[in-house]
């Protein structure tokens, strides 16, 4: 499929005449209206499903409603997410003044087909495809008929669209790609090294291997397997990234990329620039604070700039403020009333590329000797890839925290003199080193490092990034020289700090040569600094505490004097509960914006050592919502949860003895599970020798597998390894969400040995699922709920053998006559033949019997079932017979049966845990 394009504004060849139309299988759509505040425009939406030949593809059309033409906007979503990411910036978008078409690529949300990378003829077409669909729409603006106004924006994935999208379709006329790449070759396999981390994550990320087209997921695989890329590879992700087509973008192009960014760092956005304004178009740069790797994202502030971009070059209003030629946000310290990282912009009137006003800076150092381990184990540590979380790695890096690792013996180091002046790097720095190796290829990372005097404080590396070189002929005579370009940064150096050139022959990131070896490294030149003077940070407002703190202070004094004993209090651990797993009482928790709908309503029960707790109840119980809070993801609005009489709040110190596994737990399929369980305890932070990871994998009973890399194992291991991960450290409360979902029947079964092996000793489990008949065989305990309300607690066997159905043991079969004699008795509701013998139901008495949903809780925290919420079900009629009235039967039942020479050679309840499950909750089990 040739997507080539000819001429000053030529269209894109179209493919075959059935292929190049759309066809809208979900015919109009679904009109819906979207919520909006009462003095903005109402937005409407439309989803439709569109067949692209090849692929189905989610879509949403968002609107508002008028009759005049208005430009429109592509939304691209990033990698492993969907168009449903999108909404609300869409919405914005439409109440801007914009027809936003948002959809789901090939292989996610609803959308099928594989995924492709952004392949030309897969991803790249379909965005053609549906900007041909924009320009049947009335509501559109068309430069001519068939090309309609539009601009494409999009994060990651969704940004190389934007970029791909220009490049192959000119009726495109603006893009706002953000955090993306401009060559996928340059980002995954940089200088020849193979990121293996962030390639793992991305087919992890995807679904597995098989969900990407065949050609990529054989390269994938061939790659991971030799540790290195071939030219093959290369030229795979060449022909799908921005710069095959780097030529052909000529639009207006603001490009925002994250510092904090070590999967699409800031030269992938300064190769694009230049490429770009190459061409003659409108170019500005914005270096954002987060990036894959966290930190501040700073969505509002990005939302709004890509606005006033397409107000300027859509809708041609020359008033828009699209802001400075280059922008980057600078940390400027923590604020202290909430922790988060402060921000203020620096700017230039122009890019300064990453080379710019470049300053020397001399090192000093010896010739040294570095020793490549065999298997690159252990490797260093640089970052962790994916792993960043909220704040970041890299935002931490910025605010002074130190988290590198380099191994002694496994790195050379270069160190200046303190600096005499601050001295502010913007760009990327370079210097030369000689390079002689005992092997003929020769992997090293440089980074450099913030060195404070003194020595009290761990070096810093700027956004925790490093720069990885191939040196190919390090072998021959005399070595060879190597200019390493190490990783773009804005970071200010103290006057008195240092800076230290670190080059090392492993990083956890990618992959090493595994075959031993020692290489020499000496220094060729100084470090050159690039510096860029021209960009200016704004000048800081006057902090709002100056004004404000001196009252605060004698308010906060004031409240301190009244609350302080209380608060104290409260936060003690109760001593009687020291060796109580779980506690909770009364506890409740509302749906966000509603004053009187509860997702969990006055919940109480307790969990004893030793016990496997099954919870359980329909879709809607509120059983996800209390895990949440056990597990300090969320606040309750009332009652208390106690983890060994600590009292649970987000942060806990005690929730270090809880371990939880949610449904889906990733892994990276090209490493061993040893090593995955390995890399997740580092990111915890916690000494290795706290992990118990060998009982934990005993528990697992993973044996030899723990060697083979995680894409080889089968869908029960990578569960049991999940479950795994989950123990490190044996916790002493360990939760499981749905462990046993997708696995086989035998699978089931060694994941229910798993979970009972692990109480055995001491500990307790908490297992929510939806296999009743696997909770009954696994679970020694059960709490019901049903619409945020405790139904039933307590023994499994207690819930189920609390029925009304008996199971009357036969030593000979009798006729059909005796069976209805059976049920006419006055005690029998009903009579059935069954395996085993008779099941025989007994009638209710004619008094009411107890509720069902008393709750079988310590009694501390006994309650009688609360009444039912307004529009619930009358539960009084789910009744069940008192025990004593049930014996009684029984036995009168016995009686009967001798009487009427019926054969029995038993009588014993007979109930399943799904037959109480329903009978609890009212046979509702949607």
């Amino acid at each position: 499929m040739d997507l080539r394009l000819t001429g000053p504004r030529a269209r894109p060849r179209r493919w075959a005449a059935a292929a190049a139309a759309v066809v809208v299988l979900a015919g109009a759509g679904t009109w819906t209206a979207a919520a909006a505040p009462d003095d903005a425009p109402r937005v409407q939406r439309r989803d439709t499903v569109m067949d692209m030949g090849g692929a189905r593809i989610d879509t949403s059309y968002f609107t508002t409603p008028g009759s005049e033409r208005r430009p429109a906007v592509l939304l691209a979503h990033g990698f492993g997410a969907s168009k449903d990411e999108l909404r609300a910036q869409a919405e914005g978008l439409a109440r801007d003044g914009y027809a936003v078409l948002t959809w789901s690529a090939r292989g996610f949300g609803h959308s099928t087909g594989k995924i492709g990378l952004n392949d030309p003829k897969g991803e790249v077409a379909d965005a053609s495809r549906l900007v041909d669909w924009l320009a049947k729409r009335p509501e559109v603006q068309l430069d001519k008929k068939g090309d309609p106004r539009v601009g494409v924006t999009g994060a990651s994935y969704g940004g190389a669209v934007s970029l791909l999208a220009a490049g192959y379709d000119d009726r495109v006329d603006a893009i706002a790609p953000q955090i993306t790449y401009w060559n996928l070759a340059d980002a995954l396999f940089p200088q020849g090294v193979y990121k293996k981390l962030w390639a793992g994550l991305f087919i992890n990320t995807g679904g597995g291997c098989d969900r990407f087209e065949p050609q990529l997921c054989r390269m994938y695989e061939r790659v991971a397997e030799a540790g290195k890329p071939d030219a093959a590879a290369r030229a795979l992700l060449e022909e799908r990234s921005p710069i095959a087509v780097g030529k052909r973008i000529k639009v207006p192009t603001l490009l925002m990329q994250g510092q904090t960014d070590s999967l699409f760092p800031l030269g992938q956005a300064d190769a694009a620039a230049r490429a770009i304004r190459a061409n003659g178009a409108p170019v500005d740069v914005d270096w954002i604070a987060g990036g894959h790797d966290g930190g501040d994202r700073e969505t509002g502030r990005v939302e709004a700039r890509v606005d006033s971009w397409f107000d300027r070059y859509l809708k041609d209003d020359k008033a828009a403020d699209t802001g400075p030629a280059f922008r980057v946000t600078r940390t400027g310290g923590i604020d202290s009333t909430d922790g988060a990282a402060q921000l203020r912009g620096a700017s230039s009137d122009t890019y300064p590329g990453l080379s710019n006003d470049p300053r020397r800076v001399p090192l000093a150092g010896r010739e040294q000797r570095v020793d490549n381990p065999a298997g690159a184990s252990p490797p260093a540590i640089s970052n962790l890839p994916g792993l960043g979380g909220g704040g970041g790695l890299g935002q931490l890096s910025s605010l002074g925290v130190g988290l590198s690792l380099d191994f002694p013996g496994q790195f050379a180091h270069f160190e200046s003199a303190p600096l005499r002046d601050d001295l502010h790097v913007t760009g990327s720095p370079k210097v030369t080193v000689h390079v002689a190796s005992d092997s003929d290829d020769a992997v090293l990372f440089g980074k450099v490092y913030d060195v404070a005097p003194g020595g009290g404080s761990q070096p810093v590396l700027p956004s925790q990034l490093a720069s990885p070189v191939r040196v190919v002929g390090s072998g021959a005579d005399g070595g060879k020289d190597v200019t390493l370009t190490l990783p773009a940064i804005d970071h200010e150096v103290q006057k008195g700090h240092r800076l230290r050139l670190v080059l090392s022959s492993t990083d956890l990131g990618y992959a090493s040569p595994t075959h031993p070896a020692t290489y020499t490294v000496s220094l060729k030149s100084d470090l050159s600094v690039p510096t860029a003077p021209a960009v200016r940070t704004a000048a800081a407002p006057l902090p709002a505490w100056v004004w404000w703190l001196p009252l605060a202070g004698v308010l906060a004094a004031l409240a301190l004097l009244l609350t302080g004993r209380r608060r104290a209090s409260a936060g003690a651990p109760d001593p009687d509960l020291a060796e109580v797993p779980l506690q909770i009482t009364y506890l409740s928790k509302k749906y966000a914006k509603s004053a009187d709908r509860y997702a969990v309503r006055d919940l109480s029960f307790r969990v004893e050592k030793g016990q496997v707790l099954g919870l359980l109840g329909p879709n809607g119980a509120g059983k996800t919502t209390s895990l949440r809070m056990l597990m300090g993801l969320i606040r309750p609005d009332g009652g208390e949860i106690r983890v060994f009489g600590h009292a649970i709040r987000p942060g806990a110190p005690v929730l270090s003895r809880v371990g939880a596994f949610v449904e889906g737990a990733g892994f990276l399929p090209h490493l061993s599970g040893r090593e995955n369980l390995e890399l997740y305890w580092a990111a915890t932070g916690r000494p290795a020798e706290d992990a118990h990871l060998d009982e934990a994998l005993e528990i697992a009973g993973l044996g030899d597998a723990l060697a083979r890399a995680v894409r080889t194992y089968s869908q029960g291991m990578r569960q049991r390894l999940a479950i795994a991960q989950a123990m490190l450290g044996l916790p002493d409360l360990l939760i499981l969400d749905e462990p046993t979902n997708g696995l086989d029947p035998p699978q089931i079964r060694e994941m229910r040995e798993v979970m009972i092996r692990y109480a055995a000793a001491g500990r307790t489990v908490i297992v929510s699922s939806h296999l009743l008949a696997e909770v009954e065989q696994t679970c020694t305990h059960l709490v019901v709920m049903d619409r945020g309300r405790l139904v039933q607690a307590g023994p499994v066997a207690d819930i189920i053998g609390s029925g009304d159905t008996l199971l009357v043991g036969l030593a000979a079969d009798i006729s059909d006559a005796l069976v209805e004699k059976v049920e006419a008795l006055s005690d029998v509701e009903s009579a059935a033949r069954a395996d085993g013998g008779l099941l025989v139901r007994l009638a209710a008495p004619a008094h009411a019997g107890v509720p069902a949903t008393v709750p079988a809780v310590p009694a501390a925290v006994v309650t009688e079932s609360a009444p039912a919420a307004p529009g619930d079900p009358d539960r009084s009629a789910v009744l069940m017979p008192p025990a004593e009235d049930r014996e009684a039967a029984a036995a009168r039942l016995l009686a009967e049966l001798v009487r009427l020479d019926i054969p029995v050679a038993s009588l014993g309840p007979h109930r399943r845990l799904e037959d109480a499950f329903l009978t609890l909750i009212g046979g509702e089990a949607g």
